[in-house]
This record gives structure tokens, sequence and C-alpha cells, in this order.
């Protein structure tokens, strides 16, 4: 006998709640009001303006390491919830939220393309190669247009070693 389909609100609230404990579980990323938006599995991170985001107010322009943190969190988050969703979505775990380990970084190459204006800034990390012990991201940012880049990176992970 197959196992009836769970209803779409709780396989969603199961899906947001794991999101937001990964992202929870990263105060640098609640200091600098980085949001992630999810639409199924694909992840867009949102970085909402804020004054102390400015490194040149004569500009003004948000701060160079504001943005490398800013693609790196998108990177590692991605990642995470890559590894993340395979177990979420075999029913590893239902009930109980995973116990998260995240990658850890082993370069990570920011372009500084131009200016990040004093806006709202959005990044999506896109997942070149994941073996079971690195990993390769590439991360680009945007503010009022997807086509005109402000940023983009590249990073390589040493993965954490998975569980089973």
């Amino acid at each position: 006998m197959s196992r009836r389909p769970e209803p779409v609100q709780v396989v969603k609230q199961r899906r947001d709640d794991t999101l937001q404990q990964l992202v929870s579980g990263v105060p640098y990323i609640q200091f600098l009001g980085i949001q992630i938006d999810r639409r199924g599995d694909e992840l867009t991170a949102v970085l909402p303006f804020a004054d102390k985001l400015i490194g040149n107010p004569m500009l003004p322009a948000i701060h160079g390491g504001v943005t490398a943190a800013f693609l790196e969190v998108t990177a590692i988050i991605e990642l995470s919830w890559a590894m993340v969703w395979e177990d979420m979505e075999a029913g590893k775990f239902n009930d109980t939220a995973p116990r998260i380990k995240f990658p850890k970084t082993i370069d990570f190459t920011v372009d500084y393309l131009r200016s990040g204006l004093p806006r709202d800034a959005y990044a999506r990390a896109r997942v070149n190669r994941s073996g079971r012990r690195f990993a390769s991201v590439h991360v680009e940012a945007w503010q009022d247009n997807r086509s005109r880049l402000f940023a983009q990176g590249t990073g390589h992970f040493l993965m954490p070693q998975r569980d089973g």
C-alpha cells in the first residue's frame, strides 16, 4: 500500500522551518540583515539596505567587505540547503530538525563590477560541482536589474562529513 502524500501546506512549512533553522544558525547573517527567499528549491538572498552597510559615505556605496560577506553567505547557504534538501525530501527527518554542519571556505574570490548603491541587493548561487569532499560555487549579486551585476564571486568549499 502506497503512502498518502502529505498536504502541500505541511511540506511548505517543513521546508520553510528547515531553511529558517539553517539561516538562524549564523549570527553574522542576522547582523547584516540578510534574508533568504525560497521558491521551491531555488533560493535568493536579500540584503535589505541599511546605513551601517555603507563603506564610503561620499559615493555612497556598500562596503566591499559587506558585499564579499553577502556573496560568501549566499554560497554557503545554497550548498547547505542542497545537502539538507536531499535528506528532507528523502524523509530522513520529519519532526526533528537536522543537525546542520556548514561547509568550510577554502577560498573565495570576488569580482567588484560596480559600486553597490544604497538600496536592497539580491544574490543567487549556483553549485558548479559538489562532491563528497569539495564543492565549487558561483554567486551573482545585483540590485535593480538582474542583468546588471554589481558583484560576482566564486568559492571553493570543504564539505562536512555526511551522516550515514
